[in-house]
């Protein structure tokens, strides 16, 4: 025989899966904007039907249903597009730093604009072909000097920006390693805190959620691979394990950096930050280094006219003679001052105390020419008294003065063998013009890449979002039709009971 309070237990158990439901729809609706949350679904199944009750095998056709149950709350997500995703996710980390980088880098260049090297350069020439029409004249000389010392100071403060550029890139290292460290860490206890969980029976939804976050976030630090085991997420980096379970092995920059060079770390904002520096920033601090001790020591041809008394001696040349001298010092010493008895020029340029060389950031106005102007060398002439032997510099000779205005247009040997190319000969305005070109090109192509990667991101991350994301009328829906199942199973509770009610206190009356 059938148990009499079995239609109870049946809309008992509607009752709880209903309600279970409910409250699972509750919680999508809450989470609809938490970064990293997976949809939840109640999975449902019909309750184990049982016999009707009797000694034997009952005759009863078909067996006794006892109702529904909820077997699991489980999440919606797709494995494979989060595999896509860190895949993409850590290639465009890559690229944003180094657009970013390229993009800095074209504002510390400047042009065109009336501040960049380019305008100092040509204000340079430009003062010495002024000059060169009145080789005596105070004024002159002083717009000289000052011109000098703007293009000295314009390769310092370009310099300088560089090397705080590679400073920064290098301490961001350090911190991105502090956050994949943090994030490792965090997997590692999310590991051990789902195993625990789910060793239990239950489903630990929304710790899995957490942990897909991290390692989310961290695929755009680094480019890892991320495999499910029985103990949990195992996170690896070129094969390395950088967690395995509950173990996590901090990684260090010195170990990025080895990983980098072995080929292994090829994507993330670490990647990219390393490329940067190692790549853009130091390639164009090296280029700029070429331009600086080129300009003041790089080699040229120069036709010197006739009539040039040569430092040392007294006696003019008959005919114009081509030499070859080594930058700006070089043809500066082959002129003379304004000093009484003639004087030869010394270097224009030198560096500064404590450096090796002329670079970017240690080229300096000879402090000798700083210091007075008459210091600059303009003349080519010298004439020497007979009487005396005292040798003088021929007032008003502007021979040296053009030669130095026309340098604009002659071609330097440029020595890039320190960037992995050869000798270049060119003019110091198409070298710097190629050099800012290139600029321009690599920030194009690392901005169109970013682009691109961006956009597969972008689809892959919507893909998933249609998969694991929350759709608040998808969830109504759903929260109405739970609502309408929870209230007849309550219904279909209360009718039974009026029935028990009827059963046992409206029978037996009989005789009463």
């Amino acid at each position: 025989m059938r148990s009499t309070f079995h239609s109870l237990e049946t809309a008992k158990r509607s009752i709880f899966t209903q309600q279970a439901a409910i409250n699972t729809v509750g919680h999508n609706i809450s989470n609809a904007n938490t970064e990293g949350y997976s949809r939840q679904k109640v999975s449902m199944v019909a309750a184990r039907p049982i016999e009707a009750f009797g000694l034997n095998r009952s005759n009863a056709p078909g067996q006794l249903g006892t109702g529904v149950e909820f077997t699991s709350i489980t999440r919606i997500r797709n494995a494979f597009l989060d595999s896509q995703y860190r895949e993409q996710n850590h290639g465009v980390g890559s690229l944003e730093i180094q657009t970013d980088t390229l993009s800095k880098l074209e504002g510390f260049v400047q042009e065109p604009s009336e501040t960049g090297i380019r305008t100092v350069l040509e204000n340079f020439w430009n003062a010495w072909s002024d000059l060169s029409k009145d080789p005596e004249n105070v004024t002159g000389r002083e717009i000289l000097q000052e011109n000098a010392v703007s293009l000295v100071e314009t390769f310092n403060e370009l310099s300088r920006q560089l090397t705080d550029l590679n400073a920064d890139l290098t301490s961001n290292i350090d911190v991105k390693v502090s956050q994949a460290n943090s994030l490792l860490q965090t997997i590692s206890s999310l590991n051990t805190e789902i195993r625990k969980i789910e060793s239990l029976g239950d489903d630990a939804n929304d710790l899995r959620d957490q942990r897909d976050l991290m390692t989310d976030q961290l695929s755009k630090i680094m480019n890892v691979n991320v495999a499910e085991t029985d103990l949990g997420y195992t996170i690896t980096l070129g094969g390395a394990a950088l967690v395995e379970g509950g173990t996590v092995t901090p990684v260090t920059a010195d170990s990025l950096e080895d990983a980098y060079l072995g080929g292994t770390l090829i994507g993330g904002e670490v990647h990219g930050m390393i490329v940067s520096r190692d790549k853009y920033v130091t390639e164009f601090q090296q280029q700029l280094d070429t331009l600086a001790n080129t300009l003041a020591n790089g080699e040229f041809t120069v036709t010197v006219p006739a009539g040039w008394v040569k430092p040392g001696t007294t006696t003019p040349t008959t005919a114009d003679e081509v030499v070859t001298v080594k930058g700006i010092n070089g043809l500066h010493k082959l002129g003379y001052t304004l000093a009484d008895p003639a004087a030869a020029g010394e270097d224009f340029f030198t560096f500064k105390a404590g450096a090796t060389g002329i670079t970017a950031a240690s080229i300096q106005l000879n402090p000798t020419i700083a210091a007075d102007a008459n210091k600059i060398a303009t003349s080519l002439r010298t004439s020497t008294d007979t009487a005396t032997g005292v040798t003088s510099v021929i007032k008003g000779n502007n021979g040296l003065a053009l030669l130095m205005s026309e340098l604009k247009d002659v071609k330097f040997a440029f020595d890039e063998t320190a960037t992995g190319g050869g000798v270049t000969s060119a003019t110091v305005n198409d070298f710097y013009g190629a050099v800012v070109g290139a600029l321009g090109v690599q920030s194009q192509d690392a901005k169109r890449m970013l682009t691109n990667s961006q956009t597969q991101l972008d689809q892959v991350d919507a893909n998933r979002e249609s998969i694991s994301g929350v759709s608040l009328d998808e969830e109504m829906a759903d929260l109405i039709k739970y609502q309408y199942a929870y209230s007849a199973s309550a219904r279909f509770m209360t009718t039974f009971d009026e029935m028990l009610d009827k059963l046992i206190n409206g029978t037996g009356t009989v005789g009463r």
